[in-house]
């Protein structure tokens, strides 16, 4: 059976293995004001925090409808057998519910709610390549997936919530408390869902090491594939970071910047180490 894999332009899997494994990449809309752009096509993260900087307001997403993945499906399905796609978690955008209304349409297509956001989705979208190549089943592909799903280890360190505030992911009262405190926040995905998890204070830099350190004690790594993603490459925590992952045996450690949608909601200097636990 000849298997097509998509997902949403947010899951922050590098080009060359995009490219590589021909993954077939659905983008969200991004608007700068009244001007539409395709994530992944014509707008970077750049673009959006240049835009921020310009105009004093944040850049909006809007989510895929069921008419745009009907067709996005019934493309693949032209060349495909089946299609297992990846969406952004069901609990954060309505994109992952048209996905799955468009795939009730058409035949053999698969739609598995991530749970997750960004790398945590690519994750999936990598481990589903091991799958196909090892020639399991697509049901025990669909049905081992799911329940990875529940595994990926999410989270990320921010370096300001008027972003995620502005995108009403974050209340004021949170804001205000961040910015008096100067408190980095760390957001993990929780069941789908966002939620500010722990607190770390001082220079971005220095709270990133520390935000590694405390989620790899906390959430045991299945080793094989590791992503480290941000939205601006924060030295010299970066650096650090990747030297420690490679210290504690990591098959496969991926780096990869965010999405123009990812970053719309995050701003920059955020970083965040996903991987599926143990």
């Amino acid at each position: 059976m000849k298997i097509a894999i998509s997902c949403d332009s947010t899951c922050d899997i590098p080009k060359d293995l995009i490219e590589k494994y021909d993954i077939h990449l659905m983008p969200i809309t991004i608007l700068l004001g009244s001007e539409e752009r395709k994530d992944g096509i014509d707008v970077t993260a750049k673009d959006v925090f240049d835009y921020a900087e310009k105009s004093g307001e944040l850049a909006r997403t809007s989510a895929v409808n069921v008419y745009e993945y009907s067709e996005f499906f019934k493309k693949l399905r032209e060349s495909y057998d089946a299609v297992i796609h990846f969406s952004l978690s069901f609990g954060i955008s309505s994109t992952g519910s048209n996905a799955l209304t468009a795939s009730h349409d058409v035949d053999n297509v698969y739609v598995i709610d991530t749970k997750s956001l960004s790398s945590g989705s690519g994750l999936l979208v990598l481990s589903c390549v091991d799958k196909i190549k090892e020639g399991k089943d697509i049901d025990t592909i669909v049905n081992e997936l799911r329940s990875e799903a529940n595994k990926i280890q999410a989270s990320f360190l921010v370096d300001t919530l008027k972003f995620l505030h502005k995108g009403g992911r974050c209340s004021s009262i949170a804001l205000l408390g961040a910015n008096l405190l100067k408190i980095k926040p760390r957001i993990s995905l929780v069941d789908g869902k966002m939620q500010m998890t722990k607190k770390y204070r001082g220079n971005i830099s220095d709270a990133l090491v520390r935000y590694f350190e405390d989620i790899i004690k906390e959430v045991e790594p299945n080793k094989r594939r590791v992503f480290v993603t941000y939205s601006s490459p924060v030295e010299p925590a970066r650096t650090i970071i990747l030297q420690k992952l490679k210290q504690l045996g990591f098959e496969e450690i991926l780096e990869s910047s965010a999405c123009a949608t990812i970053s719309t909601h995050c701003g920059p200097n955020t970083l965040g180490v996903l991987y599926i636990a143990k």
